[in-house]
């Protein structure tokens, strides 16, 4: 058998949580690939030549269920998410939002060098390959209303209930404060 083959395949397994079914995928030695819901438009099936295992998630599901214990704020995973480097800046910078905090699709186009770039941000934001674990789930509309999710809002209320943030049906229970001009 060709171990160095097998070092560089593509790994999938299932996970149950409190809000569904979530695929995982990724390699031994790069790291979480894909976190996907398994309802919704952005669901992922497991391509013909990857290989299922649960071996290679044990500690992608032990951290996800200490998230959804409320026990753990943070990931610490190797990650490899495929995307364009503007994605990628994204990305990054969802990573550093904090639990329990939210932050606009604004606040993130000035996070990443480029302020007019809110739909671009929404677009790369949309195309998270790594929801829950890169937390897309905090991003907001500037007004402070819940928008789009790949799992659908329902979801995106669970997740952000569990990590304590108030809401009144789509929107934040306190709108963000105004910034005064300077």
């Amino acid at each position: 058998m060709d171990t160095h083959h097998h070092a560089h395949a593509t790994y999938y397994t299932y996970v149950d949580t409190p809000v569904g079914t979530l695929l995982l995928a990724g390699c031994r030695d790069h790291g979480l690939r894909y976190v996907s819901f398994q309802c919704g438009k952005g669901a992922k099936a497991p391509e013909s030549h990857w290989l299922q295992s649960n071996t290679p998630f044990r500690d992608v599901i032990k951290q996800l269920k200490e998230y959804f214990r409320g026990t753990r704020t943070e990931f610490d995973l190797p990650l490899h998410p495929k995307g364009t480097p503007f994605q990628l800046k994204v990305w990054r910078a969802l990573a550093e939002i904090p639990y329990g905090a939210t932050r606009s699709y604004a606040q993130i186009a000035k996070r990443v060098g480029r302020p007019r770039a809110v739909r671009a941000v929404g677009l790369a934001n949309g195309r998270n390959p790594l929801p829950i674990v890169l937390p897309c789930h905090r991003v907001i509309g500037t007004s402070g209303h819940l928008v789009g999710y790949g799992g659908g809002m329902p979801v995106k209320r669970a997740l952000l209930e569990l990590e304590g943030v108030a809401l009144e049906g789509d929107h934040l229970a306190a709108p963000p404060p105004r910034r005064k001009a300077r």
